[in-house]
C-alpha cells in the first residue's frame, strides 16, 4: 500500500497488488461528527436545510441519520447531591403525551422524568419511591398543587417541606376573578392576590394572611350566598368563582410560605415553565415526526440539557 495523492482533502492510498484506490475511514470519528449535527438539531433550533448547508450532508442523509438516533433513547444519569430541592411539574404535548419532570432547582438538573398520558397518583408515587430508594434526601418539593402530586408527596415524603407555587395561585385567581371583577368582594380579593408574589419576610406574610382573614370575615355572607335553579331544582353558589378563589387560597395556605424558612426552597415552578417553553418551541420547529420519535426527541433534549 502506497500514498496516492489526496481526494476531497483526505489522503488516498493505492494497493500495489491489485491497484485498488481507497481512503482511510475512521467509523468512530465519523459517528462522532454526525452526532454533533444531531445535537445541534435538537438543541440549537436549526432546521435540516441549515444543517445540510453547514455540514455538507444532504437533507435526505440527515433525515436517515437522525432517525437512527431517534429510534433509541439515551440513558439519563443521576446527579448525586446530599439534599435536593425538587421542582415537580407536568406539561402536555399533542398525541396525548404528558411529560412529568423532577428537577433539581439549585443545579438546574433533571433528576428523573416520566413520559405518560396524564398526571397519575400511582406513577408519581412510584417515581418518588424510586428516588428515595436510591438514598436521595429530598429537602423540599415545590409543585403547582395538582391533586395527584400532593397526594403522592404526602404518602411518600411526609417529612419533606412542601411549597405551593405562588405564581400558579396568582394566575388561577386572576383567571377566575378576571382583571375587572364585577363585585366589590372580587375587586378586594384581587388586590390582595396581586401582592402575593411580593412577600419577602415573615412579617409581610403574617400581614397578608391577616388581610385574607379580614376579607373572609367581611364577605363571608356574600361568599356563601346561593341561588335556586328552577330547571334543575337545586341551589348553587351565586358567586362561585370568588368562592373558588378563596377556597384554593385557604387550602394552600399551610404550604405557601415555606420558602421564608429556607433560602434554597423555590417559591414557584417558573424554572420548569421556562424549560417547558423552550422544549415546545424546539419540538414545534421539527413538527411532522411520529409519536415515538417525538417522545425520543424529548428524551434527547433532556439528556443534552443535563450534559450542559
Amino acid at each position: 500500500m502506497i500514498l496516492w495523492g489526496k481526494q476531497k482533502g483526505k489522503q488516498r492510498f493505492k494497493c500495489k497488488s491489485c491497484g485498488l484506490l481507497f481512503t482511510r475511514q475512521n467509523k468512530e470519528v465519523t459517528f462522532s461528527n454526525q452526532f454533533v449535527w444531531f445535537r445541534k438539531w435538537v438543541l440549537n433550533r436549526q432546521t435540516l436545510s441549515y444543517i445540510s448547508d453547514e455540514s455538507g450532508y444532504s437533507i435526505r442523509t440527515l433525515k436517515r441519520l437522525f432517525a437512527r438516533y431517534l429510534d433509541r433513547a439515551p440513558t439519563l444519569k443521576f446527579f448525586p447531591r446530599e439534599r435536593l430541592n425538587l421542582l415537580i411539574d407536568a406539561t402536555y404535548f399533542s398525541n396525548d403525551i404528558c411529560l412529568v419532570i423532577y428537577r433539581d432547582n439549585q443545579v438546574k438538573f433533571t433528576q428523573l422524568y416520566r413520559l405518560t398520558d396524564g398526571e397519575y397518583y400511582h406513577e408519581i408515587k412510584e417515581d418518588l419511591e424510586v428516588m428515595l430508594s436510591l438514598g436521595i434526601t429530598i429537602e423540599s418539593i415545590t409543585c403547582d398543587g395538582h391533586r395527584s402530586i400532593l397526594k403522592a408527596v404526602r404518602k411518600t415524603c411526609k417529612e419533606v417541606m412542601l411549597q405551593r407555587c405562588l405564581v400558579h395561585i396568582q394566575r388561577e385567581c386572576k383567571i377566575w376573578l378576571t382583571q375587572n371583577p364585577k363585585s366589590e368582594a372580587g375587586l378586594s380579593l384581587l388586590a390582595i392576590v396581586k401582592r402575593l408574589s411580593q412577600i419577602r419576610t415573615h412579617h409581610e406574610a403574617q400581614h397578608w394572611m391577616r388581610e385574607i382573614v379580614d376579607w373572609h370575615t367581611h364577605y363571608q355572607t356574600f361568599v356563601q350566598e346561593k341561588s335556586y335553579s328552577k330547571t334543575t331544582g337545586r341551589y348553587w353558589y351565586k358567586h362561585k368563582l370568588v368562592r373558588r378563589c378563596f377556597i384554593m387560597i385557604k387550602n394552600a395556605l399551610p404550604n405557601m410560605f415555606q420558602y421564608l424558612f429556607n433560602d434554597h426552597v423555590p417559591k414557584s415552578t417558573n424554572g420548569l415553565e421556562s424549560f417547558f417553553g423552550h422544549l415546545k418551541s424546539h419540538l414545534l420547529l421539527h413538527r411532522g415526526m411520529t409519536k415515538e420519535h417525538r417522545k425520543s426527541f424529548i428524551k434527547w433534549y433532556i439528556y443534552f440539557r443535563n450534559n450542559e
